[in-house]
């Protein structure tokens, strides 16, 4: 095993909290694996060891990451995704296919996936932008968390008013998913790009409501004013 790996692991055991171990369940509904660290003093340590690694070559801190990830511990995905996120400079199109492999072999909460398709699949996209119809195929995934993934990792770029059309092309697909987690991350998907596009996700909204689960529509319309809110959480009759 790397040293560094080693070093890490020695670390999170050293901050773990029983404490914290025991209060960051609640947070899921499936059994997480974890040492009780903070997230700010997991960043810190993932910073930290990032200055230690992050002139190796890339196909070298792709396998550390891997090793990071077959523990399944929470706080190591976490340190995956912040050094992944720190790549993002040298990124190149064969990556995806990588980031893909990981998601759906790795990931096991919504968590973990969220903090790595927010950023380092997010902005994987906006550097190679020609690549987000690959998010489609992931939307007709047997895994959960594929699912998800194809809507959460269009949330930055969303929340900046980009890629709208994609964001609906990819709503479309998950519209009647039955997964709750599904249904969240694209009800979350549609708020974040009602930052710049209200209207056009109010009237979408509209339109599909009788379809959209009523979790993903809460999501969708958390940002919106009052009497738009009402509107569409009211019942047909």
């Amino acid at each position: 095993m790397d040293p560094v790996i080693v070093k890490i692991r020695e670390e999170l055991k050293f901050h773990g909290d029983p404490e914290i171990q025991k209060t960051s369940q609640r947070f899921f509904k499936a059994e997480i694996t974890c040492y009780g660290v903070k997230t700010k003093t997991v960043n810190e340590i993932a910073k930290k060891y990032w200055s230690r690694v992050k002139g190796r070559p890339k196909t070298e801190i792709f396998i550390l990451c891997e090793e990071l990830y077959l523990s399944g511990y929470i706080e190591e995905s976490f340190i995956v995704s912040n050094w992944t996120h720190a790549l993002s400079d040298r990124y190149e199109p064969e990556d995806l296919a990588v980031f893909q492999q990981w998601i759906d072999r790795y990931i096991t909460n919504w968590a973990s996936c969220d903090g790595f398709c927010n950023h380092t699949i997010g902005d994987f996209l906006e550097k190679f932008p020609a690549y987000i119809n690959e998010l489609k195929h992931w939307t007709q995934s047997d895994n959960r968390w594929m699912r998800r993934a194809s809507a959460v990792s269009l949330i930055i770029p969303a929340k900046h008013g980009k890629f709208f059309k994609k964001v609906i092309e990819i709503t479309d697909l998950l519209l009647t998913d039955e997964d709750d987690m599904v249904q969240k991350g694209y009800g979350w998907l549609l708020k974040e790009s009602s930052r710049k596009y209200q209207k056009e996700v109010f009237d979408y909204i509209m339109k599909n409501k009788k379809k959209m689960p009523r979790t993903a529509l809460r999501y969708a319309i958390e940002l919106m004013p009052g009497d738009l809110k009402a509107e569409a959480m009211k019942r047909e009759r």
